[in-house]
């Protein structure tokens, strides 16, 4: 019995014992949640007082309520093709004259390679390329380049009296087509016959080409270059520019071809046979060609052929 009751009052003790910590955690988080709701209503009143005060995000701006004008829209031409039959003779000439422009601008880059000095420049430099051995030094397109710059500073003066008598008039209203094509001709006519004659009074090879096509066209010997047409007097400077490259071009082989032979000798005489003697000869011409100044010599060599 005694030990029933101890056990008993031990559980009575427990029981309490329990219900006094369930009272102090209620007690804990009351205290706790008054504090933290003490804390968000002293933390909430500033910022509302200045919510309060501030203005609304959807109030209506002060000053003008007008929208602003959008800027004009950008001009863009308008352009129409049509194709419709001629109403006048106008018309015809226009589309005459429109067809002769498109064909020229076709033709333009055979005309600045064929009837300028490119032909001469770039023929001499792919030349000077092959004498020294280089296979992709300098690339074509600088060799291009150059050619056609150098074109530019040769055929300025022909280009500005073109320009001078042709194209600013035309544009200007005050010749036609067919006259601004004359003036426009002139001049190429005068360069072209400025290299195909000689300059020591003797038959040139020009003049006997323009000789050649006359008689081929059944045309008897011109006295002037008034007698010369157009159509003659173009194959004769293509066939004068690429026998006067090939002079120069032979002309600048020779040093090269002696410094290449005297190299295969040497390898020869060493009996080093199997060595390809163009990796040792280039290096000398590179060495030559630096040493004269071979670029400015070569420049300056071909723009007073042209003079």
């Amino acid at each position: 019995m005694k030990y029933a009751n101890a056990a008993k009052g031990s559980r009575d003790s427990d029981m309490k014992r329990e219900k006094r910590k369930e009272k102090r955690e209620k007690r804990k988080k009351a205290s706790l949640f008054f504090i933290f709701y003490l804390l968000f209503f002293i933390l909430s009143g500033p910022v509302q007082a200045q919510t309060s005060t501030s203005t609304s995000p959807f109030s209506p701006a002060e000053g003008t309520t007008a929208l602003p004008t959008p800027p004009p829209p950008p001009i863009i031409p308008f352009i129409d093709l049509t194709v419709r039959n001629p109403t006048s003779g106008q018309e015809v000439a226009f589309s005459l004259q429109l067809l002769l422009m498109l064909t020229v601008l076709s033709l333009a880059p055979s005309i600045i390679i064929l009837m300028t000095s490119f032909l001469r420049i770039s023929i001499v430099l792919d030349f000077v390329k092959r004498a020294l051995s280089l296979q992709q030094v300098p690339p074509n397109q600088v060799i291009m380049g150059v050619s056609l710059f150098l074109t530019i500073l040769i055929m300025w003066p022909t280009f500005s009296m073109i320009y001078e008598k042709s194209i600013q008039p035309l544009s200007a209203g005050e010749i036609n087509v067919a006259t601004a094509y004359r003036e426009a001709e002139a001049p190429l006519r005068l360069f072209m016959f400025s290299q195909l004659r000689s300059r020591d009074g003797r038959l040139s090879g020009g003049e006997k080409n323009i000789m050649l096509f006359m008689a081929m066209r059944g045309l008897d010997s011109p006295n002037s270059l008034a007698d010369v047409p157009t159509y003659v007097l173009i194959p004769a400077f293509i066939l004068n520019e690429l026998t006067v490259a090939f002079r120069i071009g032979i002309m600048l082989f020779i040093p090269f071809i002696v410094i290449d032979m005297v190299v295969a000798s040497a390898l020869m005489s060493m009996g080093m046979i199997m060595l390809p003697p163009v990796m040792i000869s280039m290096p000398f011409k590179l060495i030559l060609f630096i040493l004269v100044d071979g670029w400015a010599l070569l420049t300056e060599q071909i723009v007073r052929s042209f003079i």
